[in-house]
């Protein structure tokens, strides 16, 4: 029963893994262009309004990361944020025209900078993949507008308001959030120096 259990898992462990050599094994597979055609095609299905394309591309963890400070989205977070503007029947049109691809040794996990064509100007843009039953996943995403450096004194005098109420909402947020981590663990506390009294 014992060698049974064992190999049974030696085949599971083969199972597993199997996909991921897979994708390494292929030397037909031209990898940079495996993954510059998915994330144009990603981009594509916004500008293409498909819902269910873009999203799918994502992982179930993944978190997409925008210009505004408060923009640090779950994927579901982020298409709620997203639906109305692919309702309309075009999100937003992002091209690439320059992108830089890097692989992980074994080949399962890629993380990407590029440049896009936007209608905010350009913009920099920046992720991870992961490649897990036969399919590569989007984990994470940032997109940056990118300022060029002869502006940024203006740029910081445009936004200090707003960075100056993001800080103090920020503050009051984790203020609040500690207060009622010190109110439990009080509670905690308590409910246990009541549950060891015997005196009564």
């Amino acid at each position: 029963m014992r060698t049974l259990i064992v190999v049974n898992l030696f085949l599971l462990l083969g199972a597993c893994t199997s996909n991921q050599t897979e994708f390494m094994a292929n030397k037909s597979i031209d990898p940079n262009r495996t993954i510059d055609s998915l994330l144009n095609q990603w981009h594509a299905s916004a500008s293409n309004a498909d819902f269910v394309g873009y999203f799918d591309f994502m992982d179930s963890a993944s978190v997409f990361i925008g210009t505004d400070a408060a923009e640090n989205w779950t994927k579901e977070q982020f298409k709620t944020f997203s639906k109305p503007y692919f309702d309309k029947g075009k999100a937003w049109i992002f091209m690439a025209f320059e992108r830089n691809i890097f692989f992980s040794q074994e080949r399962t996990v890629v993380w990407f900078d590029e440049l896009l064509d936007t209608w905010m100007g350009v913009c920099r843009g920046s992720g991870v993949l992961e490649y897990n039953d036969e399919k590569w996943k989007l984990k994470q995403y940032v997109l940056s507008v990118a300022i060029p450096n002869e502006s940024m004194d203006e740029v910081i005098s445009i936004k200090r308001s707003a960075d100056s109420l993001f800080r103090a909402h920020y503050e009051q947020e984790l203020s609040e959030n500690l207060e009622q981590s010190e109110a439990h663990t009080s509670n905690l506390e308590q409910s246990k120096s009541d549950s060891c009294d015997y005196s009564h």
